[in-house]
């Protein structure tokens, strides 16, 4: 029986080194998140730590970032899944570079809510302690924490506690549910190894549902894994969702094969990807403009990844502008459309802007400029609809699976469905093969090419039934009426002249009489008066309409005479249970030439199963 979910929400800290980010956490929750020896050591947190705060009906998960300028990367990968910021200022020093790009970072990911807390109101007066509110008020007008709370506490007397646990409730009352129509994923943040269970990664559940047993794939390596069991929010169950901070027990996985930025999904669902185009928003106070080709560095979910940023419609995008871009990635990205990211420069290392993800594995122009512009301006401002059928319409000639269609689209796989459904009905898109979709204009190309191309080979080849589909695949990609694995046009019929008509009975009749000791083609063409081999047109005829039949290389029997011979060969079968090389020489009066190709045919027909050098009668 699976749990009843109780209401969760994700908090993350941020904020200058040393402003008591991880010393408030400990006074809320219990919990010291500083678990390395070395941050025990320096007194600073370099990695992610969590900590639960329990309230009635109510869990908060608090993922406590490093606030050293050197270790933002970490602090990245724990603010991707949060609903709300904490942001925490020491009152003794008031804002401080790292408090200015650590909330320049949730502004990016569009984190739409949080508080501020003044840590240290032990150590100042009240009159600094109104001096500093204001100055924070200041740093914060124009950004989602405007009009926030700011709460003033001290971790060491207990000041304020039971004031900012009051906020934290309010605040996460009024987050809106995560949506349940999405395709689950977990960025991965931590992997470790549990004595006596194996790998266990954690991170938070970002979208979907993931259940114990369950079958799943971390990419980008498409590692597969079975779900060993699950924890969310510290406790064992068995199923996590949409938002939890969730720990997977992996079976099947080493820890070696697992890294921070990896992402756990449903197999197939998710696209990773080395190109990948999206907005691009230069902060106001970035340091330079951003020039076309620049290297930077790119984070989104738990992942850092080097990339080059291509502007597609200018070579230069100042402070405070914002563009269409193009990313070309050092590795492989594993994100949807929709998720936001941020981006930091090579050198020297700082937050200089971020944006939104419109295309995971975009068309490739074959010059980027008006047309890659216009593609990405209906990703951005369209209408559901008319983004899904712009991916399909990119998809081409060949179509798209629904599978993965399901992770280029920014909406879940039910959603997909309604949509495709209303795209169908006007004519939009086309399905085909059970799960896949093509658009009406690739179909209508698609149609027009393949009638060129069988029209051109029935003129060139009016004796042949049809092109092999490996031919037209290769050519136009489709076809017009497929008989077995033959294309042609449906009004295609092969029409013989009374010679060649004369020639094709004698050939067949030479093969009829010959029973199990046919000629081979050229000797079977030279009665006929004319020479070749089996390719020869006329002969083709008969093999492609059944009559006669391969049985190995350049052996080819009458089908009736292959049936009498079958016949045959089971009464013996029956009554003798097993048959030899000699003894089929002898029930059909042949040589050795054509005793073994029978046996081997009959083997492969599943009339007879071999047991060594003897035949017997295969059961069923």
């Amino acid at each position: 029986m699976t749990e009843a979910a109780p209401t969760h929400v994700v908090v993350g800290t941020a904020g200058h080194i040393d402003h008591g980010k991880t010393s408030l956490v400990k006074a809320l929750t219990g919990t010291d998140t500083d678990r390395l020896p070395e941050e025990k050591a320096r007194g600073i947190t370099i990695d992610l730590g969590f900590a639960f705060l329990e309230e009635p009906g109510l869990t908060i998960e608090i993922v406590d970032v490093p606030g050293h300028e050197r270790f933002v990367k970490n602090m990245l990968a724990g603010v991707g899944g949060i609903d709300l910021a904490m942001l925490v200022i020491a009152a003794d020093e008031g804002v401080m570079p790292q408090t200015r790009e650590h909330l320049a970072i949730c502004s990016l990911l569009r984190i739409k809510a949080g508080l501020i807390a003044l840590t240290k109101a032990d150590l100042v007066e009240p009159d600094w302690l109104e001096l500093v509110r204001e100055d924070v008020s200041g740093a914060v007008r124009g950004t989602f924490l405007e009009g926030a709370p700011i709460l003033a506490v001290s971790a060491k007397t207990g000041q304020g506690l039971d004031e900012l646990r009051a906020a934290l409730r309010t605040l996460a009352a009024a987050v809106p549910p995560r949506g349940t129509d999405e395709l689950p994923r977990l960025p991965i943040d931590r992997v470790f190894t549990v004595k006596g269970f194996g790998t266990v990664v954690t991170g938070t559940l970002t979208a979907g549902t993931l259940t114990a047993d369950e079958r799943v794939e971390v990419y980008p390596n498409r590692a597969e894994a079975k779900i060993r069991g699950l924890q969310a929010h510290g406790r064992p169950v068995t199923a996590a969702r949409a938002g939890q901070r969730t720990a997977i027990n992996l079976q099947g996985l080493e820890r070696t094969a697992l890294t921070r930025g990896d992402v756990v999904g449903l197999p197939g669902t998710l696209v990773p990807s080395t190109l990948v185009d999206g907005t691009l928003e230069l902060l106001p106070d970035a340091p330079r403009p951003v020039r076309t080709r620049t290297r930077v560095r790119f984070h989104v979910g738990t992942s850092e990844i080097m990339a080059r940023a291509l502007l597609l419609d200018r070579t230069e995008l100042a402070p405070g502008e914002t563009a269409f871009a193009r990313f070309r990635l050092e590795a492989p990205l594993v994100a949807r459309p929709g998720d936001r990211f941020v981006v930091r420069s090579y050198s020297p290392i700082v937050t200089i802007g971020g944006g939104t993800l419109l295309d995971v594995d975009p068309p490739r122009f074959k010059r980027r400029g008006p047309a890659l512009v216009d593609h990405l301006s209906l990703l951005k401002t369209g209408s559901p609809e008319a983004v899904l059928e712009e991916h399909v319409r990119h998809a081409g000639a060949g179509g798209v699976r629904l599978t993965t269609l399901a992770g280029r689209v920014p909406f879940g796989p039910e959603r997909l469905r309604g949509l495709l459904e209303g795209l169908k009905t006007n004519g939009r898109v086309i399905a085909f093969d059970r799960d896949s979709v093509i658009h009406a204009d690739s179909f209508a190309r698609l149609r027009g090419l393949v009638l060129d191309e069988l029209t051109a080979f029935h003129r060139a080849n009016p004796l042949k039934p049809g092109m092999s589909r490996e031919e037209l695949r290769g050519r136009a990609g489709s076809a017009d009426k497929i008989d077995r694995d033959k294309a042609r046009l449906a009004s295609h019929e092969v029409r013989l002249s009374a010679e060649q008509q004369r020639i094709v009975d004698l050939l067949e009749s030479v093969f009829d009489r010959a029973e199990a000791t046919p000629p081979n083609p050229e000797e079977a063409l030279g009665r006929a008066g004319i020479t070749g081999d089996e390719e020869h047109e006329l002969f083709q005829l008969l093999v492609q309409s059944g009559k006669l039949v391969r049985v190995k290389d350049t052996l080819f029997f009458h089908a009736k005479a292959l049936d009498a011979i079958q016949g045959k060969l089971v009464a013996f079968l029956r009554e003798r249970k097993e048959i030899g090389p000699s003894d089929i020489k002898d029930l059909l009066g042949i040589s050795r030439k054509y005793a073994i190709p029978l046996l081997e045919f009959f083997d492969q027909r599943r009339v007879t199963a071999r047991v060594g050098e003897r035949r017997i009668l295969r059961a069923g």
